[in-house]
């Protein structure tokens, strides 16, 4: 005979008459354990494995127990080495190990079994024959059909798979005379499945941490399967982190594990968390930041309002727009910053409890009004453009985000203006002096017309200390004259000591004054322009408003627009 190890044996020892190939001692094995007839044996669980539970059932080799069949809703699993375990046994694998099935259902042995079952409407055990036209031949102790569309396959490999195995099923169809019996898996799969979800459901809490399958994707979030039913794995409970769309944390397929956040046993709705199972990112922020403190981060998104900076994975800080630039001309924080770009701001405000974190981008740039009094002292003189105007005045962009303010009334010393506009224009550059610093209200005052030349600039450009000028005495006031030098120019002159006056002449009268004031006008005129002198016979009468003398510049300051006089004798 042939050796079933293929082992050749010695032709001068004949095999024994009597010996019976290993097949066949098997296949006597077998039937006098009854390993066909599908019979409950009680086994002990000798090891388990991440694929399969192995069971000692008094045979020479243990059986095979799918962990997939002992495995609850929750991913654990219920067996331990030692445990007593009811199978059947369901066939040989390729390695010769028996493989084993949980199945607790009877076999009918007649057909008065049948009838029974199917007046009960209890699932009964078969195994699958064959693959016929339309669907399986099954046998439950007598030959049965089942119609492919209730096997619970999807196509016909999934049809082939199930040949040889034993399976659950209810009878549909009974007729005795004719011995037609039809069957219907589908029904049974549906049951399970309908209890796997009442005892998953009776089973989850929330807090568990389960095992499950994702099953599918969407904008919002992930399907998962655990158990049976499906959980959703909200875009927000993936992690810490802001997640742009599942597909970057999640694929489908993948074995995940989750925890349980919500349960509604009404609407049957389970809530799934991903990131609860790492530890909580703001507690880290909480101690990590203070404020006042410079930190970097990346620039992820940028709205209206400001710009969002990631400091840590899961934690943003907020840069609000109005502390994104010291100056006041920025609107859209676009303009500023761009999503992806690494920078440096100052830690404003925490708020752990409402995940908050306030920055500021301009205060890790520095304040430029620290310097701005130093830069910008009365008397300095600038260059800028126009940045803006409204109806009281113009602002000049000094840079670093400080503006400095024209009034209306500082710009032109020829004319009134109504708005600005009809001397300036945005974008224009002009010259001004600096009038007034205010740090604390972060002010600063220019004026235009201060730098334009007046009939004071004209006069003091054009006369020199020495010279003797004729004027004309507006104000006589404690010993200090006001003397009237054109038109527009003033200085001022110590009275002279008043000496006695004879022959005065009595004071005129009122039309005589007018007639007095026209004739010293024009002869004030006159002297402006011959630059003579007024008669000497004057020197000894008494100073008063109206007369013209003659006068000799004792100072002249261009900076305060100011001339001393004195009475020239």
């Amino acid at each position: 005979m042939t050796n079933p190890h293929n082992l050749s044996t010695s032709e001068d020892t004949p095999a024994p008459a009597n010996e019976s190939s290993f097949g066949d001692i098997l296949s006597q094995f077998e039937q006098e354990h009854h390993i066909n007839g599908r019979e409950a044996i009680r086994g002990t669980v000798v090891s388990i494995t991440p694929e399969n539970v192995f069971v000692d059932i008094g045979r020479k080799m243990d059986g095979l127990l799918p962990i997939e069949k002992v495995r609850t809703a929750s991913g654990e699993i219920p067996l331990h080495v030692g445990d007593a375990i009811t199978v059947t046994v369901t066939g040989r694998d390729e390695d010769g190990s028996y493989t084993l099935s949980t199945v607790k259902v009877e076999r009918p042995k007649d057909w008065s079994a049948l009838e029974r079952a199917f007046a009960e409407h209890r699932a009964i055990a078969g195994v699958v024959a064959e693959v016929i036209k339309g669907g399986l031949r099954v046998d439950v102790g007598v030959k049965a059909f089942m119609p492919a569309s209730r096997s619970g396959a999807r196509d016909v490999a999934d049809l082939e798979k199930l040949v040889g195995q034993e399976i659950q099923c209810k009878i549909i169809k009974l007729d005795t005379a004719s011995e037609d019996v039809v069957v219907d898996r589908r029904v049974v799969l549906e049951e399970e499945a309908a209890q796997a979800k009442e005892k998953v459901y009776s089973d989850l809490r929330e807090g568990m941490v389960v095992r499950g399958t994702v099953r599918t994707l969407t904008d919002f979030g992930a399907f998962v399967d655990i158990g049976g039913i499906d959980g959703l794995l909200h875009v927000g409970d993936m992690a810490w982190h802001r997640v742009a769309k599942p597909g970057d944390v999640v694929n489908a397929g993948d074995n995940i594990e989750v925890k349980i956040l919500k349960v509604n046993a009404q609407t049957r709705r389970i809530s799934l968390g991903m990131k609860q199972l790492q530890p909580d990112p703001w507690t880290v922020a909480g101690e990590r930041f203070h404020v006042g403190d410079r930190v970097q981060g990346k620039v992820t998104r940028v709205t209206d309002f400001g710009a969002f900076i990631e400091l840590l994975p899961g934690v943003e800080g907020l840069i609000h727009v109005s502390e994104l630039s010291w100056s006041k001309k920025i609107k859209r924080p676009s303009d500023v910053v761009k999503p992806g770009e690494l920078v440096e701001a100052v830690v404003l405000g925490i708020n752990i409890a409402e995940r908050r974190i306030s920055l500021g981008l301009k205060q890790a740039l520095g304040d430029p009004w620290e310097e701005a009094e130093k830069k910008y002292a009365p008397g300095t003189v600038v260059e800028a453009p126009i940045g803006s105007m409204t109806n009281f005045g113009a602002f000049a962009d000094l840079g670093s985000g400080i503006d400095g303010m024209i009034h209306i009334s500082d710009i032109s010393a020829d004319k009134r203006l109504n708005h600005p506009r009809e001397a300036l224009n945005v974008g224009q550059t002009v010259k001004a002096v600096v009038l007034e610093v205010d740090r604390g209200k972060r002010r600063i005052k220019l004026g235009m017309k201060q730098l334009q030349p007046t009939s004071v600039d004209e006069y003091i450009a054009e006369h020199k200390a020495g010279d003797v000028v004729t004027g004309r005495v507006v104000e006589v006031n404690n010993g200090r004259l006001k003397v009237e030098l054109g038109e527009g120019v003033f200085a001022e002159s110590k009275a002279p000591t008043a000496a006695p006056m004879q022959n005065a002449a009595p004071a005129p009268t009122a039309e005589e004054g007018k007639n007095d004031i026209s004739s010293l006008t024009a002869m004030l005129s006159a002297k402006w322009k011959q630059g003579g002198k007024t008669s000497s016979s004057q020197g000894g009468a008494e100073t008063r408003a109206g007369q013209v003398r003659n006068f000799r510049i004792v100072g002249l300051d261009p900076a305060k627009k100011s001339i001393r006089l004195e009475i020239a004798e």
